[in-house]
């Protein structure tokens, strides 16, 4: 298939696609040169891409994709190897989420300051007046 049938199966633009084949993602396996030098996708892309989506789902780096990519075809990794990278990525996820929850505690806390100072200006002021206290303590 060409270029822009996959792009429209996959949901994506050929310009990523493109650009994973310029970073080695997709290979002979997934690309033929045609006499036109047009890109012919096999049945295999679809596959791969497929893959290059759920590990991106899971906030793997372009580092990583090659790696886990490499991996993938090599079978090289022993399951422990996969087991303790699984668990790796759990902890960085679980580190964000955190990062991502102190976030959204500061923007809800702004958010109902903002609210009262147009409702409840000395609300607002002890709403202040209460932060300062937390932060020099």
């Amino acid at each position: 298939m060409k270029i822009q049938e996959l792009a429209d199966l996959m949901g994506l633009p050929p310009h990523t696609i493109r650009f994973y084949e310029k970073e080695g993602l997709l290979d002979g396996r997934h690309i033929q040169r045609e006499k036109n030098n047009y890109r012919n996708y096999s049945d295999e892309a679809i596959e791969r891409l497929r893959l290059i989506k759920k590990f991106q789902g899971i906030g793997c780096s372009l580092a990583e994709l090659k790696t886990i990519l490499q991996d993938h075809d090599t079978n090289e990794r022993t399951n422990q190897e996969v087991i303790e990278w699984i668990l790796q990525k759990i902890n960085e996820i679980e580190r964000k989420k955190e990062e991502y929850d102190h976030m959204l505690l500061t923007l809800n806390w702004m958010l109902t300051y903002r609210k009262l100072l147009n409702e409840d200006p000395q609300q607002a002021e002890a709403m202040m007046a209460e932060l300062r206290l937390k932060i020099n303590i």
